[in-house]
């Protein structure tokens, strides 16, 4: 009779660590969720933090005229987001987008690069861009990426100046 119940106790504890499992990563994924937020107020906030990144917006428009608004950083979002379509509150998918213009990861088509109305299309130039970063800017400018989209509204964890940074990351590599 003992045995039986040992089978019942073990079957109960195995029910409830699945039950109690399940709640915890139901609400891990719920408190990680992304957020929405503007890929203009993200491209924006970057480029405050980092005041020496190219902004890349020397393309022509359709219309004839020099698109300001067209950066960069904002191609580098909507790359990740709707030509990739990866997550914006992990870290690696940064990295895999970065890892992507370095060309070590997919490669990048020019027919699916998101130029959004410019007479040539940006893509060399972004990879160029992209390329003669030092380890650290891209490091960088990934870590700022990650945060805007998953950190929670109130609490910002990198307001890393240059000068700071280059005081924690080498920012060039001497041989």
């Amino acid at each position: 009779m003992q045995k039986h119940l040992k089978r019942y106790r073990l079957l109960g504890v195995l029910v409830a660590t699945l039950v109690a499992f399940n709640g915890v990563t139901l609400g891990t994924v719920q408190a990680q969720s992304p957020r929405r937020i503007s890929p203009s107020a993200v491209t924006m906030q970057v480029y405050e933090q980092l005041p020496e990144l190219a902004l890349e917006n020397q393309y022509i428009s359709s219309d004839g005229e020099i698109d300001v608004d067209n950066t960069l950083v904002s191609r580098i979002i909507r790359y990740h987001l709707y030509i990739r379509n990866r997550p914006t509150n992990l870290r690696l998918d940064w990295k895999l987008t970065m890892a992507d213009y370095l060309g070590a990861f997919e490669q990048i088509s020019p027919e699916e690069y998101p130029d959004y109305g410019l007479r040539e299309n940006p893509m060399a130039g972004d990879i160029t861009a992209v390329e003669n970063l030092s380890v650290g800017m891209r490091d960088h400018l990934t870590n700022l990426l990650y945060e805007a989209f998953a950190s929670t509204p109130t609490a910002s964890t990198t307001n890393l100046s240059a000068t700071d940074l280059s005081a924690t990351a080498p920012l060039t590599t001497s041989s």
